[in-house]
């Protein structure tokens, strides 16, 4: 009972009365965003800051992500209805037995880099051999564990969590960051991006997308109405959070101030211009919130390469637009 108080009291706090006890009219579904409120989830909060859920006749609730509120848990529980989560998850997901289905593909190339000291004399890949390397758990560590196969490269893993301490400290000499999150925490730290090398897994071949928009299979097929709703809406949302980034920001750190993240308006800032280099990449021929099969298959051959899906799901399966 009093965790859901605190969540009941976290929401009214966010985002006032328009969560509890909504309109009857609408259909109530709640979303959660696999991390704590920021602009990476901006979309989302402007689509129910401007209306456009109720708009397509929805009671949206949007729930507090983050380490102890695992977005999959959360569909699989019941407490959610919609969330985000990466591509590769979803798909090791899927094949492990878990009937997600991708509505929307939101991130279109991967924001995840590694970051080494130039002084530790870390320029190239094969500099990683030996060293000590900080890596997030779980989801965020496929794509390095691939690089490091395909390089044969011979690292030290030391697990990280939510901060850059370890890098700070010289505790590890290569840490895992998000090119919209820590990336720029160490740069508002005193680093200066020369001092910094940087590599993107995107530039060796493992160029995952990231967020996308899931429910389980029997949503969709009881409630497809309402899943192409908040689909269109969610997309409105980013379209609108993407042109009008200061009243954006507004919204983003009202949200993070209620949270309580302990952020600023010009990381979020900043964290909100490359979420539409992201979301929208120069270049990119993929329209908003469409998943490229080609993408896919770079994604399901990778994870059926270093053992971890047996049976890929099929992506006509797998991913149902709702454009």
């Amino acid at each position: 009972m009093k965790k859901v108080i605190l969540v009941l009291t976290f929401l009214w706090a966010l985002f006032g009365t328009n969560l509890v006890g909504g309109d009857s009219a609408l259909t109530h579904v709640t979303f959660i965003p696999q991390w704590i409120p920021q602009a990476q989830f901006a979309g989302y909060m402007m689509a129910l800051e401007k209306g456009f859920y109720r708009d397509a006749g929805l009671d949206v609730t949007i729930l507090r992500g983050g380490p102890s509120s695992p977005p999959l848990e959360a569909l699989k529980s019941g407490s959610a209805t919609f969330c985000t989560v990466w591509l590769s998850t979803a798909v090791q997901q899927r094949s492990s037995g878990l009937k997600l289905v991708n509505l929307a593909q939101i991130i279109q190339r991967s924001a995840l880099m590694l970051i080494a000291r130039k002084s530790s004399g870390i320029n190239a890949l094969n500099d990683l051999n030996g060293r000590r390397i900080g890596l997030w758990q779980g989801d965020f560590k496929i794509q390095p564990d691939a690089l490091f196969q395909l390089q044969h490269l011979n690292v030290i893993e030391v697990p990280m969590y939510s901060t850059v301490n370890l890098f700070l400290k010289r505790a590890v000499d290569v840490i895992s960051a998000m090119w919209y999150n820590e990336y720029h925490t160490l740069l508002n730290s005193g680093f200066s991006q020369d001092e910094l090398t940087t590599f993107f897994f995107s530039d060796y071949g493992l160029n995952f997308p990231e967020d996308g928009i899931y429910c389980l299979e029997e949503t969709l097929k009881e409630n497809p109405k309402v899943c192409k709703s908040f689909v269109q809406a969610s997309l409105q949302g980013w379209i609108y959070a993407l042109n009008h980034k200061e009243e954006t920001i507004n919204v983003v750190m009202r949200c993070a101030e209620a949270a309580h993240t302990g952020t600023n308006r010009a990381h979020q800032m900043w964290m909100l211009a490359k979420m539409k280099d992201l979301i929208l990449p120069v270049g990119n021929k993929t329209i908003l919130g469409a998943l490229d099969e080609g993408q896919y298959k770079l994604v399901t051959t990778t994870l059926l390469s270093l053992g971890l899906i047996d049976n890929p799901p099929l992506f006509e399966d797998f991913y149902r637009s709702q454009k």
